[in-house]
């Protein structure tokens, strides 16, 4: 019981956890700041569209919900895509640093935040791993620290980095069980005869930490569902990455495998995925916490 309020102990076990999203996306080969390099053109569509939409104002309106004003406040977006939510919160006001290293979605970014001012938002395009936080004077410099479904996040370190940079508030939003995703379940058992076994993910270390290290937090974990139409050449290969990242022979046999079956099953062409999951949302007070604790970050 004792190891269950040990600090080191859930830090060490968060670090060298091989099952993260991040080394999973290692082991298929995939550069986690890249990651959205091929589908950011279908990413910014669903992030736009109309379900995509009201997904981002209730996640606004949960923030403001909060305390969190958005008028004239800082706002550093980390991982900001092609502008979801830099967008609204330029709309509501706030100065946005939006950093995103996906060129793709650079360019998306840039497009969709054509209409502000410079001063309104600024654009950082390179990983937020390699930036250092003092030499660009972001040390507590942002009144909200912004970091939705972003591989940035992967052991304490990272977000005590994420956290040194925001004087006010700070938002951390990640899965909370594996992603529920419709061509897992069909292809799966087609590959390994079993069928799909959801797993537990990272965010119970975020939030046990946070509770252990005497942060103020609110946090929601609630289950959303979206769906969306992507071609078979897609569908096929983000099927081999997963494989991949899942430890499974991404091989010439398997790729086969997947695509006959996807021409079989979707003769149209198009293939209909919906996913489905347990997503964690926090948002942490640090101007609720001591001396002592701010002095640690």
């Amino acid at each position: 019981m004792n190891d269950f309020f040990n600090e080191t102990i859930w830090e060490e076990a968060w670090k060298e956890n091989g099952d993260t999203i991040v080394n999973k996306m290692k082991k298929a080969g995939i550069v986690p700041a890249k990651a959205f390099d091929h589908k950011a053109k279908t990413f910014n569509e669903q992030s736009f569209n109309e379900e995509g939409r009201k997904r981002t104002t209730r996640i606004v309106r949960w923030l403001e919900t909060q305390g969190v004003q958005l008028e004239n406040a800082s706002v550093l977006d980390v991982g900001a895509a092609s502008g979801v939510f830099t967008v609204p919160f330029a709309e509501r006001g706030a100065r946005v640093t939006a950093v995103e290293s996906s060129l793709p979605l650079v360019e998306l970014l840039e497009e969709n935040t054509s209409k502000f001012t410079e001063n309104r938002v600024k654009i950082v395009s390179e990983p937020f791993e390699d930036i250092d936080v003092q030499d660009k004077g972001w040390s507590q410099a942002f009144d909200l620290v912004f970091v939705s479904m972003c591989p940035v996040i992967v052991d304490w370190d990272s977000v005590e980095k994420i956290l040194s940079c925001a004087s006010q508030y700070c938002y951390l939003s990640m899965p909370a069980g594996s992603i529920e995703h419709s061509l897992v379940n069909e292809i799966y058992p087609l590959i390994t005869g079993e069928p799909f076994k959801n797993k537990k993910t990272e965010m119970g270390y975020l939030l046990h930490l946070l509770y252990l290290k005497g942060y103020s937090y609110e946090s929601l974990i609630s289950r959303e569902t979206k769906t969306a139409e992507i071609s078979i050449e897609a569908a096929l290969q983000e099927m081999m990455n997963w494989l991949g990242s899942h430890g499974l022979p991404a091989d010439a046999l398997n790729r086969k495998k997947v695509a006959d079956y996807l021409e079989q099953t979707y003769p149209s062409g198009t293939v209909v995925v919906r996913q489905s999951g347990r997503y964690g949302k926090v948002l942490i007070r640090l101007q609720d916490q001591s001396m002592y604790a701010r002095e640690d970050l």
